[in-house]
């Protein structure tokens, strides 16, 4: 199954920004065991190419997609590829996203630019783009949304930024293929001290919200 498709299926996926990741391998144990399965982890933490390397290297055991996000150059996006990501997601679409896209094409994995006008919607399309990331989200909520499904009609859109278990729902229903859970799951003091029941108890309550 594709990232798309498992996200399409999940309808959510996790960025992880914490200062510190005890074990890349449990926490992306502990997603998939609250049910979700496409794990983003950013270059906001130290050293994430050892990260990444650790959550890939063990995917197929725990049964999780690892990408890596807040990709913001060529060399950070071959050192993600050369670790084992199987995505990547920039914040927006800075001087090296072309780059940044073409390397995703040449590893063959997708990447999700991300957008905030329906201009950078547009760019991010013509770059190759799998998905938009939309982000931040939150500032214009889900209506924005149902507005962009008129000119970008079955265009991949992913709200990041804000983005809870109390509105979650509202932004799928508006037209999101899948939104990013982000601390209302992976408190980055949960990550650091390796509280795995703790996250994946935030996963599931996370994942309830989607189907209310």
């Amino acid at each position: 199954m594709s990232t798309l498709d498992l996200l399409r299926a999940d309808r959510v996926l996790t960025v992880v920004r914490a200062p510190e990741i005890s074990d890349a391998r449990d926490l992306c144990a502990a997603l998939v065991a609250g049910g979700i399965h496409v794990v983003e982890l950013t270059y906001t933490t130290p050293d994430l190419p050892r990260h990444l390397e650790r959550a890939a290297s063990t995917a197929v055991e725990t049964g999780a997609v690892v990408g890596a996000g807040t990709v913001l150059t060529g060399l950070q996006a071959q050192q993600a590829i050369d670790a084992g990501a199987q995505f990547l997601v920039t914040p927006g679409q800075g001087p090296e996203a072309a780059a940044i896209a073409s390397l995703a094409g040449a590893a063959d994995i997708p990447v999700i630019l991300g957008a905030f006008t329906p201009s950078e919607v547009m760019t991010a399309l013509a770059l190759g783009s799998a998905a938009v990331k939309i982000f931040p989200a939150h500032q214009l909520g889900p209506k924005y949304f149902k507005d962009l499904n008129g000119p970008f009609p079955g265009v991949p859109l992913i709200p990041s930024g804000g983005v809870n278990a109390g509105n979650a729902r509202d932004f799928l229903d508006a037209g999101a293929l899948a939104v990013s859970a982000g601390t209302d799951v992976v408190a980055p003091a949960d990550v650091a001290a390796a509280n795995w029941d703790t996250i994946t108890t935030k996963a599931k309550t996370f994942c309830a919200a989607l189907q209310s």
